[in-house]
């Protein structure tokens, strides 16, 4: 209704230029009439007799009248992520599950479509327009949180939340410096990390909850996802002392190493598709008795006399692990490359770009931001 008031209003003031200018106020009566004003909402003035807005009126117009806001915006979103649990949303909105669903239903009134398809009051899926609407809205909720976080670093550029998202191997063994150096340099932000799989990392960036994830693989899949190459890296072999590994003259190969039990990364973590990939080219099946997320637990079972553990280098430190001996494997398998990813089009605080620079020299901030406006970096 408003857009069409303001169309018709607008087409009868081109047309009553003339008029206004000589007799503002009839020309005023005429473009409200000519905008299809409800019955009611103009009064007879006093003074002049003419009809002029009735104020009471206005006020049940506006009240039946919902303006679009962010709280509804809000709830489709978190609909769709939540799987159309209107339940889950509401918690997450702190608020209630008809709350949400009338959010929802204003949203609808106020664009005139349908967003969800629905079986009785259960939403179940996005209607072809909800899905033309949906990058919209989620485009406009990241850009008033990029709003706030501009105006945050002009305001407290020392200040705030940095949430950063790893895998295990990670944060465990890359970021340990990293996250000490930042705190020296930033003392009063919030530091907040968060551990997952590659996958789990990628969702947390998607969702807003990181602002920074770091992982090798899966990051690179998402076109959501702005990542770039921090470092690369390669595979050890660890072994208990005296194993008959050790007194190879030569560098192991995969035909050698297939012979004993094999301890390494589960499926999806720290280069496990390189390691399998090496043996099936060489149309070789190496028997893994144990895969595990963790480099520790795999060392700790190699420890044990299990089998063969093969982890990252970065995970094998000789004070540390001195009941481990370590053999090189680069020959072996692949170079990884660990990513840093962020959102396409998210602000990064000042203090982000630090991070990131502390982690990895080679990206500077001007680097990072050309990545992230959809610029390539070596342009």
């Amino acid at each position: 209704m408003r857009a069409a008031f303001y169309s018709k209003g607008m087409a009868c003031a081109s047309t009553l230029a003339p008029v206004m200018r000589r007799d503002g106020a009839a020309a005023l009566l005429q473009v409200l009439r000519c905008s299809a004003v409800p019955h009611g909402v103009l009064t007879h003035t006093a003074r002049s007799g003419l009809q002029g807005p009735n104020p009471f009126a206005l006020h049940r117009l506006r009240k039946n009248h919902t303006t679009m806001n962010f709280q509804q915006l809000r709830s489709v979103r978190e609909a769709v992520r939540c799987g159309f649990n209107l339940t889950e949303v509401a918690a997450l909105l702190y608020t209630s599950q008809p709350g949400v669903s009338r959010q929802i239903r204003e949203l609808e009134e106020e664009l005139g479509i349908e967003i969800f398809v629905r079986a009785g009051k259960r939403l179940t899926g996005l209607t072809p327009p909800g899905q033309a609407v949906l990058p919209i809205v989620e485009r406009l909720l990241q850009d008033a949180d990029n709003l706030k976080r501009a105006g945050q670093d002009y305001s407290s550029s020392h200040e705030g939340r940095l949430s950063i998202a790893a895998t295990h191997s990670q944060a465990r063994y890359a970021l340990p410096h990293v996250v000490r150096d930042f705190r020296a340099m930033f003392p009063q932000v919030s530091l907040h990390l968060h551990q997952g799989s590659p996958k789990q990392v990628a969702e947390m960036l998607l969702s807003g909850e990181a602002d920074i994830g770091v992982a090798t693989e899966a990051l690179s899949h998402y076109d959501a996802l702005v990542t770039l190459p921090c470092y690369r890296w390669t595979h050890s072999i660890v072994v208990p002392p005296g194993h008959p590994l050790l007194d190879l003259q030569e560098p192991v190969t995969l035909q050698q190493l297939q012979a004993f039990p094999i301890i390494t990364y589960e499926l999806g973590y720290t280069g496990r598709s390189h390691i399998d990939e090496a043996f099936a080219r060489e149309g070789l099946k190496p028997e893994v008795v144990l895969s595990a997320m963790d480099a520790d637990v795999i060392k700790t079972y190699v420890e044990l006399g299990m089998g063969v553990g093969i982890v990252a280098s970065i995970a094998v430190d000789p004070e540390r692990d001195r009941h481990l001996r370590m053999l090189d494997a680069r020959h072996l398998f692949e170079v990884n490359v660990t990513r840093l990813g962020v959102r396409r089009g998210t602000w990064l605080r000042g203090y982000a770009y630090s991070f990131i620079e502390t982690f990895a020299p080679t990206l500077t901030r001007e680097a990072v931001e050309r990545a992230v406006r959809g610029v390539s970096a070596h342009e």
